[in-house]
Protein backbone atom coordinates (compact mmCIF):
# COMPACT_ATOMS: atom_id res chain seq x y z
CA UNK A 1 0.00 0.00 0.00
CA UNK A 2 1.34 3.42 -0.94
CA UNK A 3 1.72 5.21 2.39
CA UNK A 4 2.59 8.78 3.33
CA UNK A 5 4.13 9.38 6.77
CA UNK A 6 4.24 12.84 8.33
CA UNK A 7 7.36 13.11 10.49
CA UNK A 8 6.43 16.18 12.55
CA UNK A 9 9.54 16.65 14.67
CA UNK A 10 9.19 20.44 14.32
CA UNK A 11 5.42 20.64 14.15
CA UNK A 12 3.16 20.99 11.13
CA UNK A 13 1.51 23.82 9.20
CA UNK A 14 -0.31 23.98 5.89
CA UNK A 15 2.57 25.58 4.01
CA UNK A 16 5.05 23.05 5.44
CA UNK A 17 2.83 20.19 4.21
CA UNK A 18 2.75 21.55 0.66
CA UNK A 19 6.47 22.36 0.69
CA UNK A 20 7.27 18.82 1.83
CA UNK A 21 5.02 17.20 -0.79
CA UNK A 22 6.59 19.29 -3.57
CA UNK A 23 10.02 18.40 -2.19
CA UNK A 24 9.05 14.70 -2.33
CA UNK A 25 8.32 15.01 -6.04
CA UNK A 26 4.72 16.23 -6.37
CA UNK A 27 4.00 18.63 -9.24
CA UNK A 28 3.20 22.16 -8.03
CA UNK A 29 2.35 23.42 -11.53
CA UNK A 30 -0.44 20.87 -11.86
CA UNK A 31 -1.64 21.90 -8.37
CA UNK A 32 -1.63 25.56 -9.41
CA UNK A 33 -3.76 24.70 -12.47
CA UNK A 34 -6.23 22.67 -10.40
CA UNK A 35 -6.57 25.48 -7.84
CA UNK A 36 -7.78 27.81 -10.62
CA UNK A 37 -11.07 25.88 -10.50
CA UNK A 38 -11.84 27.87 -7.32
CA UNK A 39 -11.90 31.12 -9.35
CA UNK A 40 -9.81 32.84 -6.69
CA UNK A 41 -6.52 32.95 -8.55
CA UNK A 42 -6.53 36.71 -8.98
CA UNK A 43 -6.31 37.00 -5.17
CA UNK A 44 -2.95 35.29 -4.76
CA UNK A 45 0.37 34.29 -6.28
CA UNK A 46 2.09 31.05 -5.34
CA UNK A 47 5.80 30.78 -4.80
CA UNK A 48 8.00 27.79 -4.09
CA UNK A 49 11.71 27.24 -4.05
CA UNK A 50 14.60 25.64 -2.22
CA UNK A 51 15.89 27.04 1.07
CA UNK A 52 18.48 25.66 3.46
CA UNK A 53 17.26 25.28 7.05
CA UNK A 54 20.06 24.55 9.54
CA UNK A 55 21.88 22.51 6.92
CA UNK A 56 18.88 20.72 5.39
CA UNK A 57 17.79 21.65 1.88
CA UNK A 58 14.03 21.93 1.91
CA UNK A 59 11.22 23.48 -0.12
CA UNK A 60 9.51 26.67 1.08
CA UNK A 61 5.99 27.22 -0.19
CA UNK A 62 4.21 30.57 0.12
CA UNK A 63 0.85 32.02 -0.76
CA UNK A 64 1.39 35.71 -1.50
CA UNK A 65 -1.78 37.75 -1.44
CA UNK A 66 -2.21 40.24 -4.24
CA UNK A 67 -3.63 43.73 -3.92
CA UNK A 68 -6.74 42.26 -5.56
CA UNK A 69 -7.51 40.27 -2.44
CA UNK A 70 -9.25 42.11 0.33
CA UNK A 71 -6.70 43.31 2.87
CA UNK A 72 -8.86 41.91 5.67
CA UNK A 73 -7.77 38.45 4.57
CA UNK A 74 -4.22 39.34 5.39
CA UNK A 75 -4.81 40.71 8.85
CA UNK A 76 -7.98 39.14 10.19
CA UNK A 77 -6.90 35.54 10.58
CA UNK A 78 -5.56 34.76 13.97
CA UNK A 79 -2.62 32.58 13.25
CA UNK A 80 -0.28 34.96 11.51
CA UNK A 81 2.56 32.49 12.05
CA UNK A 82 1.40 30.16 9.35
CA UNK A 83 2.67 32.46 6.63
CA UNK A 84 4.87 35.48 7.10
CA UNK A 85 4.49 36.55 3.51
CA UNK A 86 7.86 37.52 2.23
CA UNK A 87 9.40 38.27 5.63
CA UNK A 88 12.73 36.55 5.99
CA UNK A 89 13.79 35.01 9.27
CA UNK A 90 17.19 33.89 8.20
CA UNK A 91 19.57 34.53 11.10
CA UNK A 92 22.32 33.07 8.97
CA UNK A 93 20.79 29.58 8.86
CA UNK A 94 18.73 29.91 5.75
CA UNK A 95 19.67 30.92 2.28
CA UNK A 96 16.97 31.20 -0.31
CA UNK A 97 17.58 29.38 -3.54
CA UNK A 98 14.04 29.85 -4.76
CA UNK A 99 12.25 31.79 -7.42
CA UNK A 100 8.68 32.94 -7.54
CA UNK A 101 6.06 31.83 -10.00
CA UNK A 102 4.01 34.96 -10.43
CA UNK A 103 1.27 35.63 -12.92
CA UNK A 104 -0.52 38.83 -13.77
CA UNK A 105 -4.13 38.89 -12.72
CA UNK A 106 -7.20 40.90 -13.55
CA UNK A 107 -8.70 43.12 -10.84
CA UNK A 108 -11.84 41.87 -9.17
CA UNK A 109 -14.26 42.82 -6.43
CA UNK A 110 -13.18 42.42 -2.82
CA UNK A 111 -14.40 39.71 -0.45
CA UNK A 112 -14.82 39.88 3.28
CA UNK A 113 -13.91 36.90 5.44
CA UNK A 114 -15.44 33.68 4.15
CA UNK A 115 -17.97 31.57 6.00
CA UNK A 116 -17.77 27.80 6.32
CA UNK A 117 -20.81 27.56 4.02
CA UNK A 118 -19.13 29.68 1.32
CA UNK A 119 -16.00 27.53 1.43
CA UNK A 120 -18.05 24.32 1.11
CA UNK A 121 -19.93 25.82 -1.85
CA UNK A 122 -16.69 26.90 -3.51
CA UNK A 123 -15.24 23.37 -3.18
CA UNK A 124 -18.44 21.73 -4.44
CA UNK A 125 -18.66 24.08 -7.43
CA UNK A 126 -14.99 23.69 -8.37
CA UNK A 127 -15.37 20.23 -9.91
CA UNK A 128 -12.34 18.71 -8.23
CA UNK A 129 -12.20 14.94 -8.37
CA UNK A 130 -14.02 13.14 -5.58
CA UNK A 131 -10.93 12.32 -3.53
CA UNK A 132 -9.69 15.95 -3.51
CA UNK A 133 -13.15 17.32 -2.68
CA UNK A 134 -13.71 14.81 0.15
CA UNK A 135 -10.30 15.43 1.74
CA UNK A 136 -10.71 19.21 1.53
CA UNK A 137 -14.25 19.20 2.94
CA UNK A 138 -13.28 16.90 5.83
CA UNK A 139 -10.34 19.13 6.82
CA UNK A 140 -12.44 22.30 6.70
CA UNK A 141 -15.18 20.62 8.71
CA UNK A 142 -12.66 19.64 11.39
CA UNK A 143 -11.45 23.25 11.70
CA UNK A 144 -14.97 24.70 11.47
CA UNK A 145 -16.26 22.45 14.25
CA UNK A 146 -13.30 23.37 16.46
CA UNK A 147 -13.81 27.10 15.90
CA UNK A 148 -17.56 26.74 16.42
CA UNK A 149 -17.05 24.83 19.66
CA UNK A 150 -14.72 27.50 21.05
CA UNK A 151 -16.82 30.48 19.98
CA UNK A 152 -20.15 28.80 20.82
CA UNK A 153 -21.45 28.85 17.25
CA UNK A 154 -23.09 26.22 15.04
CA UNK A 155 -20.98 25.15 12.07
CA UNK A 156 -22.96 27.12 9.47
CA UNK A 157 -22.44 30.33 11.48
CA UNK A 158 -18.66 29.96 11.71
CA UNK A 159 -16.81 32.77 9.97
CA UNK A 160 -13.41 31.67 8.85
CA UNK A 161 -11.32 34.67 9.81
CA UNK A 162 -8.66 32.20 10.82
CA UNK A 163 -8.85 29.75 7.94
CA UNK A 164 -11.05 31.68 5.55
CA UNK A 165 -7.98 33.62 4.64
CA UNK A 166 -7.03 32.76 1.09
CA UNK A 167 -3.73 31.21 2.12
CA UNK A 168 -5.34 28.55 4.31
CA UNK A 169 -7.89 27.67 1.62
CA UNK A 170 -4.99 27.19 -0.79
CA UNK A 171 -2.96 25.20 1.76
CA UNK A 172 -5.76 22.75 2.51
CA UNK A 173 -7.02 22.18 -1.02
CA UNK A 174 -3.47 22.27 -2.41
CA UNK A 175 -2.40 19.55 0.05
CA UNK A 176 -5.41 17.42 -0.98
CA UNK A 177 -4.54 17.88 -4.68
CA UNK A 178 -0.90 16.83 -4.15
CA UNK A 179 -1.76 13.82 -1.97
CA UNK A 180 -4.25 12.66 -4.60
CA UNK A 181 -1.71 13.31 -7.37
CA UNK A 182 0.92 11.19 -5.57
CA UNK A 183 -1.46 8.21 -5.43
CA UNK A 184 -1.34 7.99 -1.63
CA UNK A 185 -3.56 5.19 -0.28
CA UNK A 186 -2.94 5.63 3.45
CA UNK A 187 -1.55 8.36 5.71
CA UNK A 188 0.21 7.92 9.05
CA UNK A 189 1.82 10.52 11.28
CA UNK A 190 4.10 10.92 14.25
CA UNK A 191 2.73 12.46 17.43
CA UNK A 192 2.29 16.23 16.96
CA UNK A 193 4.44 18.69 18.94
CA UNK A 194 2.49 21.88 19.53
CA UNK A 195 5.21 24.07 21.04
CA UNK A 196 4.63 26.26 24.08
CA UNK A 197 4.54 29.88 25.18
CA UNK A 198 2.03 32.48 23.99
CA UNK A 199 0.82 33.96 20.71
CA UNK A 200 -1.00 37.15 19.84
CA UNK A 201 -4.24 36.50 17.99
CA UNK A 202 -7.43 38.47 17.24
CA UNK A 203 -8.84 38.02 20.71
CA UNK A 204 -5.68 38.85 22.66
CA UNK A 205 -2.76 36.87 24.05
CA UNK A 206 -3.42 33.13 24.04
CA UNK A 207 -1.48 30.12 25.25
CA UNK A 208 0.17 27.75 22.79
CA UNK A 209 -1.32 25.53 21.52
CA UNK A 210 -4.08 27.95 20.51
CA UNK A 211 -7.56 26.78 21.60
CA UNK A 212 -8.60 25.81 18.05
CA UNK A 213 -5.42 23.78 17.53
CA UNK A 214 -5.91 21.91 20.80
CA UNK A 215 -9.55 21.20 19.99
CA UNK A 216 -8.55 19.85 16.55
CA UNK A 217 -5.95 17.58 18.18
CA UNK A 218 -8.44 15.85 20.51
CA UNK A 219 -7.77 12.13 20.18
CA UNK A 220 -4.37 12.74 18.54
CA UNK A 221 -1.15 12.04 20.48
CA UNK A 222 0.61 15.32 21.29
CA UNK A 223 4.39 15.29 21.66
CA UNK A 224 6.00 17.46 24.29
CA UNK A 225 8.94 19.72 23.62
CA UNK A 226 10.23 22.90 25.16
CA UNK A 227 10.30 25.14 22.10
CA UNK A 228 8.60 28.40 22.99
CA UNK A 229 6.85 28.91 19.70
CA UNK A 230 3.68 27.81 17.91
CA UNK A 231 4.75 24.64 16.09
CA UNK A 232 1.37 23.27 15.03
CA UNK A 233 -1.11 25.60 13.36
CA UNK A 234 -4.84 24.82 13.11
CA UNK A 235 -4.47 24.08 9.39
CA UNK A 236 -1.51 21.75 9.88
CA UNK A 237 -3.13 20.04 12.86
CA UNK A 238 -6.36 19.48 10.91
CA UNK A 239 -4.56 18.02 7.88
CA UNK A 240 -2.84 15.46 10.12
CA UNK A 241 -5.87 14.79 12.35
CA UNK A 242 -8.20 14.14 9.41
CA UNK A 243 -5.92 12.27 7.03
CA UNK A 244 -3.78 10.12 9.34
CA UNK A 245 -5.29 6.75 10.17
CA UNK A 246 -2.58 6.02 12.71
CA UNK A 247 -0.17 8.01 14.91
CA UNK A 248 3.13 6.59 16.02
CA UNK A 249 6.63 5.82 14.87
CA UNK A 250 7.57 5.24 11.24
CA UNK A 251 5.82 2.07 10.02
CA UNK A 252 7.80 -0.71 8.32
CA UNK A 253 8.04 0.44 4.71
CA UNK A 254 10.15 0.44 1.59
CA UNK A 255 10.94 4.13 1.24
CA UNK A 256 10.49 5.60 -2.25
CA UNK A 257 10.72 9.33 -1.70
CA UNK A 258 11.39 11.83 1.07
CA UNK A 259 10.52 15.51 1.19
CA UNK A 260 11.36 18.39 3.54
CA UNK A 261 8.97 21.34 3.82
CA UNK A 262 10.36 24.50 5.40
CA UNK A 263 8.55 26.52 8.03
CA UNK A 264 8.91 30.29 8.19
CA UNK A 265 10.72 30.46 11.50
CA UNK A 266 14.30 29.37 12.08
CA UNK A 267 15.28 27.72 15.37
CA UNK A 268 18.75 27.61 16.79
CA UNK A 269 19.11 23.92 17.54
CA UNK A 270 17.09 22.05 14.94
CA UNK A 271 15.84 22.51 11.38
CA UNK A 272 12.28 23.87 11.29
CA UNK A 273 11.06 21.48 8.63
CA UNK A 274 8.32 18.89 8.20
CA UNK A 275 9.56 15.60 6.76
CA UNK A 276 7.31 13.43 4.63
CA UNK A 277 8.27 9.86 3.84
CA UNK A 278 6.45 8.03 1.02
CA UNK A 279 6.75 4.32 0.36
CA UNK A 280 5.18 0.89 0.21
CA UNK A 281 3.86 -0.64 3.41
CA UNK A 282 2.55 -4.19 3.79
Amino acid sequence: MRTLYFDCFSGISGDMVIGALIDAGADPVQMEEELKKLNMDEEYNLSWGKVVKNGITSTKFDVILTSKSDQTHEHSHSHEHEHSHGHSHSHGHEQSLGHEHNHSHVPHSHHGSRTYKQIVEAINEANFNESVANMSLAIFKKIGEAEGHIHGLPLEKVHFHEVGAVDSIIDIIGAAILIDQLGIESVQSSAIPTGSGHIHIDHGIYPVPAPATLEILKGVPIASNDIRSELATPTGAAIAAVLAGNFGSLPPMTVESIGYGAGTKTFENHPNVLRVIIGETQ
